[in-house]
């Protein structure tokens, strides 16, 4: 199930593993499995991503970091057809995303030597890049009555749907508050006019979708497969100017 009408769907370069994710979900639609499971599975992929990039099995780390790319997809469109979304499986998945990427980073820096001041740039990076593409899907996903369970603007723990415990919402809100506040309140300070003007045509969508998670983890998986680790953490922190760039294209729209 698509999260936009037709008329403003866009190509999602961070967003390949959407079929295999379809797939899983309609698998999964008559089972006892959640979405908070499937969530689990994309933490325990990633950390098997981690753990092979530290032994230096690259191919499989990459094919971890696509699974868990997939997962990643799988549980929200799991949430979807199910017709059980929640914000305990929305934060929770923020949550691992953030924690997961600093790890992954973390391990390229151990294998690469790489100091650890460009390591926490990189992260910033990758977070801001990302932080960037979220913000203008929701903002385009709001617009049009799609996916409303992500908000523009995070500022105070919402209601919980009657499938979950408000405990449980408000514990992880808490976490996602903490860990992406600095980087939301970041890119809306560049950008405050976008929830307003709402310009995000197609094709700036399908440039933008390039700094989505599923990009930058396929991204470092091609890197380490062809010998390239050593450029993955400086690269991520020479990209914030595409940043810049994205966001001075969008005014100019």
């Amino acid at each position: 199930m698509s999260k936009l009408p037709e008329a403003n769907k866009f190509t999602d370069l961070s967003d390949y593993g959407r079929p295999a994710a379809n797939i899983i979900a309609n698998a999964l639609k008559a089972t006892a499995f959640t979405p908070i499971h499937v969530t689990l599975l994309f933490i325990i992929s990633g950390l098997i991503a981690i753990f092979s990039i530290l032994e230096g099995h690259y191919l499989l780390a990459t094919l971890f970091l696509i699974l868990k790319s997939i997962l990643d997809a799988a549980d929200g469109e799991l949430a979807r057809v199910k017709n059980t979304p929640s914000y305990t499986g929305r934060y929770l998945d923020s949550v691992a995303d953030i924690l997961l990427n600093l790890l992954i980073l973390l391990a390229i820096r151990h294998i690469t030597d790489s100091s650890y001041l460009m390591t926490f740039l990189a992260f910033i990076g990758i977070q801001l890049q990302g932080t960037l593409y979220n913000y203008y899907y929701v903002i385009l996903r709001n617009k049009f009555n799609g996916d409303t369970t992500s908000r523009v603007y995070e500022k105070q723990a919402p209601k919980a749907f009657p499938i979950e415990k408000q405990s449980h919402v408000d514990i992880l809100f808490f976490l996602y508050n903490l860990l992406y506040r600095a980087f939301d309140k970041t890119i809306y300070l560049l950008d405050p006019q976008a929830e307003t003007e709402a310009k995000l045509p197609n094709w700036f969508m399908t440039l933008v979708s390039s700094f989505g998670l599923g990009s930058q983890l396929l991204v470092i998986g091609v890197m380490l497969v062809l010998g390239l680790k050593f450029y993955i953490i400086p690269l991520f922190v020479y990209l914030n100017i595409l940043l810049l760039v994205f966001i001075g294209l969008r005014r100019s729209l």
